[in-house]
């Protein structure tokens, strides 16, 4: 959508907005202009008094500036409001004004202001400029995670009705489907038939992808987007379920990694999808559920799963103490130090000699879980050279789509191209010519952005960019068809 322009005569860029009738598919009714103030005020008090990481971030800020130098958006922009600080001041002004004394009674004089619809219409812009990398918390002297205010103001929005056509498509095919993606279960069966076509030519024998399969120890949970855009992940994960022999299945119930709930409206859309995963785990006698590659959903799924649990499915509580919840990543280099894995990285179709893989530490998965150590154990078992970019680890900058900054209108698509620029730099100083990213909204950030900055290969082409798994199912050593 073109930029709004506020009373002012300020423009600022914002994502394209949902319309009605994608709203009433949310359930969520768009509250009148002249109301939204009074409405985000009311959102807002709760907020504040219900998570105390919103409350520090309000008020433990003294503008020491570190953040500033360490958010990608705005190293990209430089925005002032997208500062880290300075995007929380967005909020924190209001916050001051009806929520502290000197607020109350100097406003203006002490930095307090008034809500108004100019300052929502900031927020729409900025809150979805964030990617909630929280990198910003990671260097914060006061521990400040300025993600949780991101957050706190995107619930606020989409209480009142201002939502993301992209984020709300999203939420409504969780509700339809299971899954963001929208896919269905005809189309996860033709998606998995064709590429056990592809697995039969490349190793000889068929690899299946069972689907709702009763008794079954394993649910694996893909992210959809592997079905839109990374069937090699998807195959990466099959060759490793084949290798060590496990009785395995995929839901078509509760299809999605992923979830945009915690990202934009965890009242009911990220409850929705504890719920499925439950209802799934009940239904088909799941012993241990194992996401894929997906570094906000890990997040969610890891963190967030213990406190609506209750609110899932009758008897939740219970399959929650019993069957562990772990990442894909974890499993394998679990197998690789226990040396039952037999990986070949000198023979690996998507990694050929020559190829020199740079890896990119997925935010969620490195500052939430410190997997970093985990993803190098199965990286360099599987292919023939790493390079390495810096700084790695927790300390990494974000891709610049996190969050489902993914917007592909004109005006979002330009910032998410400058967003990337830090890490563009990171890749060309690695001397890298393979990109490897663990997770979906990465890979969905990657796949345009190496074409904007050019990032090419020796010979010209543009940097392949796969994801880790991918590489792992790719060097597996195969002797018949299990090993395990």
């Amino acid at each position: 959508m073109p930029k709004k322009v506020l009373s002012n005569g300020t423009e600022v860029a914002q994502p394209a907005r949902a319309p009605d009738r994608l709203l009433k598919r949310l359930h969520v009714r768009e509250v009148p202009d002249a109301e939204k103030p009074a409405e985000a005020i009311k959102w807002l008090d709760y907020y504040r008094k219900n998570r105390r990481s919103l409350t520090l971030a309000m008020e433990s800020c003294v503008k020491c500036g570190v953040c500033a130098e360490n958010c990608h958006a705005y190293l990209g922009t430089k925005d002032p409001n997208n500062i880290p600080a300075g995007r929380a001041d967005l909020m924190r002004r209001v916050y001051k004004r009806y929520f502290t004394v000197q607020g109350r009674l100097f406003g203006s004089l002490v930095g307090a202001e008034e809500m108004t619809m100019d300052t929502l219409e900031k927020w729409f812009s900025y809150y979805y400029q964030c990617t909630e990398c929280r990198r910003c918390g990671h260097v914060c002297p006061f521990g400040i995670d300025t993600c949780e205010v991101t957050m706190a103001g995107r619930e606020i929005l989409w209480a009142l009705g201002m939502v993301p056509e992209l984020q709300g498509a999203a939420s409504a095919a969780v509700f339809e489907r299971g899954n963001q993606g929208g896919v269905t279960k005809a189309a996860a069966v033709d998606t998995h038939s064709f590429l056990s076509d592809e697995l039969e030519e490349e190793r000889g024998f068929r690899i299946e992808f069972p689907v709702d399969k009763p008794n079954s120890d394993i649910l694996y949970v893909p992210s959809s987007a592997d079905y839109l855009l990374n069937p090699e992940t998807l195959k990466g994960a099959a060759q490793f379920f084949e290798y060590i022999g496990a009785n395995w299945t995929i839901s078509s119930y509760m299809l999605e990694a992923g979830n945009f709930g915690l990202l934009t409206d965890q009242h009911s859309v990220q409850r929705e999808l504890v719920r499925r995963l439950w209802w799934v785990v009940a239904d088909l006698g799941i012993k241990k559920v194992v996401f894929g590659e997906c570094g906000h959903g890990w997040r969610a799924w890891k963190m967030y799963t213990p406190s609506l649990t209750d609110y899932a499915v009758a008897g939740a509580g219970y399959y929650y103490q019993r069957v562990p919840i772990v990442n894909i990543h974890q499993e394998v280099a679990a197998l690789i130090k226990a040396g039952k894995l037999k990986l070949d990285p000198k023979n690996n179709r998507l990694a050929p000699p020559g190829t020199k893989v740079t890896f990119h530490d997925p935010c969620n998965y490195v500052r939430a879980d410190q997997l970093g150590e985990v993803f190098r154990i199965n990286l360099y078992a599987s292919v023939p050279e790493v390079r390495e970019m810096y700084p790695n680890y927790e300390k990494n900058f974000c891709c610049g789509g996190g969050s489902a900054v993914l917007y592909d209108d004109p005006e979002m698509y330009a910032l998410r191209i400058k967003f990337f620029q830090k890490k563009a730099d990171q890749i060309r100083a690695s001397g890298a010519n393979h990109i490897c990213a663990p997770c979906s909204i990465c890979k969905a950030q990657f796949y345009p952005m190496v074409k904007e900055h050019n990032l090419a290969r020796e010979d010209g082409t543009i940097m392949p960019v796969n994801g880790l798994i991918d590489f792992v199912g790719a060097a597996l050593v195969f002797k018949g068809h299990r090993q395990i």
